[in-house]
């Protein structure tokens, strides 16, 4: 048994005529940067979310560095955040000279718990910087309340969770700015790195396109120091041919998501989706004693896995200086001791599914 963990060929043969138009309109026109793609793609995903600004950028990582210079965020500050996640969002905050501040999740939806939010909180704190993980929507409601309290702007790092709601919203349109990833992998993908940032706010908009473009409002004049992170044309053309089937995409992802909960809930901790909420599990994702025994046994029968993410951010050498040694947040670090991904795409059927079920009672039996 072969079984692909996302597959992106099964997904070009469907939409093969659309792409090569697509990309063979920006060969003919030749304008590789800053063609008029990405300025009709922005317009799509801001009706799509439903806010009035998206600005395509470079790749999910930059976008969330985009969104923190546009609201000043530098040397001295705090910004809020979760240890459980891709290193691109702690990264991001260092990067600027700020210190990233962990907050525990919550061990059912594996976000960020608000209920700790406040007491992280300092004078020094810029920011709350939430991250959906796996593809729901982290509890927004709750995190914006503590926010709004305090005076501080939330970044939803949405680089998982494109394409799905929270109670009615879109993800990417319940906080001040968002950030996406267009990642090959991600439910939304292009063929190389993109991602885009969003936001209601013109001000924050209007700031954001500036960064992405060297920090310049009109060729060779800057106001601001920037840096180099626009969306390749070619890219934003890749993603204009994926977007008019985009949702059903996401709904065929519901589907396997759900048909995969009901086969493995009684032999695995599975995901859970909080009501009002829609995920576009962007991972599918479980929990497992012995994992690296299951993995082997997976492995043996074909089915391939990954880990997002085998080591928290507190315990990454590259944060040492924090001083957040094991035990630190412990709930984090229990899931990261125990998750698992199965193969996961809008384009897998039932039969391989069952195998992949199959392949997983055996191996945790």
């Amino acid at each position: 048994m072969s079984i692909n963990f996302i597959d992106l060929k099964a997904q070009y043969r469907h939409l093969k005529a659309d792409i090569d138009a697509r990309i063979q309109g920006v060969l003919d026109h030749g304008q590789y940067i800053m063609g008029p793609e990405v300025a009709e793609l922005e317009g799509e995903l801001a009706r799509l979310v439903g806010v009035k600004h998206a600005i395509g950028v470079s790749d999910g990582t930059t976008a969330l560095q985009i969104a923190m210079m546009a609201l000043g965020i530098g040397p001295g500050d705090e910004v809020i955040t979760t240890p459980f996640t891709f290193i691109a969002t702690g990264e991001m905050i260092a990067l600027l000279g700020a210190t990233p501040v962990f907050v525990d999740i919550d061990p059912v939806s594996w976000n960020m718990d608000p209920a700790l939010i406040e007491a992280a909180i300092t004078p020094r704190t810029r920011a709350i910087v939430p991250v959906s993980l796996y593809g729901q929507c982290a509890d927004f409601d709750a995190i914006n309340a503590v926010a709004a309290k305090h005076g501080l702007p939330v970044i939803e790092d949405a680089a998982q969770s494109f394409g799905a709601t929270y109670r009615g919203r879109h993800s990417c349109g319940v906080s001040t700015i968002a950030t996406t990833s267009f990642f090959p992998s991600k439910p939304l993908g292009c063929y190389g790195d993109g991602g885009a940032c969003f936001t209601d706010d013109d001000e924050l908009a209007r700031k954001m396109r500036q960064i992405r473009l060297h920090g310049q409002d009109r060729r060779y004049h800057h106001p601001v120091i920037g840096l180099n992170g626009r969306i390749d044309t070619l890219q934003a053309a890749i993603l204009l041919a994926k977007l008019p089937t985009f949702g059903d995409e996401v709904a065929a992802r519901a589907r396997i998501g759900a048909r995969y909960i009901e086969l493995l809930k009684d032999v695995a901790r599975v995901p859970v989706i909080a009501e009002g909420n829609t995920s576009v599990f962007a991972q599918f994702t479980i929990e497992v004693d012995n994992r690296e025994a299951v993995q082997a046994a997976l492995k043996e029968a074909g089915v391939p896995t990954a880990v997002h993410y085998p080591v928290p951010l507190n315990l990454q050498p590259a944060f040492a200086h924090l001083n957040q040694p094991e035990g630190s947040f412990p709930l984090a670090e229990a899931a990261s001791r125990r998750v698992m991904s199965l193969p996961m795409h809008p384009f897998l059927d039932e039969a391989t599914q069952d195998a992949i079920v199959a392949a997983v009672k055996r191996a945790l039996g």
